[in-house]
């Protein structure tokens, strides 16, 4: 009861996020917005703080790192094989495999698991979140390049390297990277900019989960309003994926962490439960985003982000009570 009275509020804040939108007492046009503020100001103020509370040597604990993309490798290529064997093609099969190993470690993950774990979680947290955004993306992008038809002029490889430069420009790896800098350095921020830093901070979490709500909902507004067929919750590939992000991710992540744990890796049960419980969160919002710019199915893309987003309530509950 203790576990579901930390988790309720926040999947809460997201429900009220989509039916603000849905009952039009949010214009769609501010979504955009919204995104801006806590991409750029809010989480990346609240990541800025966590980075630099955090030592690097724990940002960059090879046992956690390499945990972290082994099991996300092993998911990423399973979604996309199976998304092969549909024939979907390279670009929605690598955009699978994408939304079936990224975790909404940003946006919910961090408030989230710092609520039930203490602060003490962030720093595994943030670590998958670096190799999410840094490597995760990358993969993707480079396999969803092999199927991409040319694109104006400069075809495939400047689209391509459009995208690329979005996973380089976005600003939470760059806001934990400088928090960890400021840390290290061991200067003192001066106290008007220090409570400027921690207001943006403390308006991230409420303002983060309930614009992932108005960002669900924009989807199926959007393809209504433009005579599209909404994504749908029947397909089974949609459930499929789900599966793979809610239940084999935080399975992968819990094997091969006890495998590491019993051949005596420097990796302890605490921060083993971070990486489960983060691989457990739902998948990442801004991966329909990406989806859309590089012109795969996105309508598949946000279904998966829904149907995880409502059925993650109760797996991640699940997991919460075992670890």
């Amino acid at each position: 009861m203790d576990i579901l009275s930390v988790i309720i509020p926040f999947f809460a804040l997201v429900l009220i996020g989509y039916l603000a939108a849905r009952w039009h007492a949010l214009p769609l046009a501010a979504v955009p917005g919204l995104n801006t503020y806590v991409l750029y100001f809010a989480l990346s103020a609240m990541l800025f703080q966590l980075g630099a509370r955090t030592p690097v040597v724990d940002l960059l604990d090879p046992t956690l790192i390499g945990l972290w993309v082994l099991s996300g490798l092993l998911v990423l290529s399973l979604a996309v094989a199976s998304g092969l064997r549909q024939r979907l093609g390279w670009l929605d099969a690598s955009f699978g495999g994408l939304i079936a190993v990224m975790s909404n470690s940003g946006f919910m993950g961090v408030p989230l698991i710092t609520a039930l774990l203490g602060t003490r979680a962030a720093g595994p947290i943030i670590t998958t979140l670096l190799v999410d955004v840094v490597l995760m993306q990358s993969i993707a992008i480079a396999l969803a390049h092999r199927g991409q038809a040319a694109a104006g002029p400069d075809g495939r490889a400047g689209q391509g390297g459009r995208a690329l430069r979005r996973v380089a420009t976005n600003p939470m790896p760059w806001a934990i990277v400088l928090g960890a800098a400021w840390g290290a350095s061991g200067l003192t921020m001066v106290r008007p900019l220090e409570e400027v830093v921690t207001m943006l901070a403390a308006s991230a979490t409420p303002v983060a989960l309930f614009t992932i709500g108005t960002v669900l909902a924009r989807e199926r507004m959007t393809a209504a309003q433009q005579g599209r067929r909404p994504a749908t919750w029947t397909s089974p590939d949609v459930y499929w994926l789900t599966s793979l992000k809610l239940l084999l991710h935080p399975a992968a992540v819990g094997l091969l962490g006890w495998l590491a744990i019993r051949a005596g890796l420097p990796l302890s049960g605490a921060a083993l439960g971070v990486l489960v419980l983060t691989a457990a969160l739902p998948s990442a919002a801004n991966t329909s985003m990406l989806a859309e710019r590089f012109g795969a199915d996105n309508g598949r893309i946000a279904s998966v982000i829904l149907v995880s987003t409502v059925l993650g309530f109760g797996t991640f509950s699940l997991a919460a009570s075992l670890v």
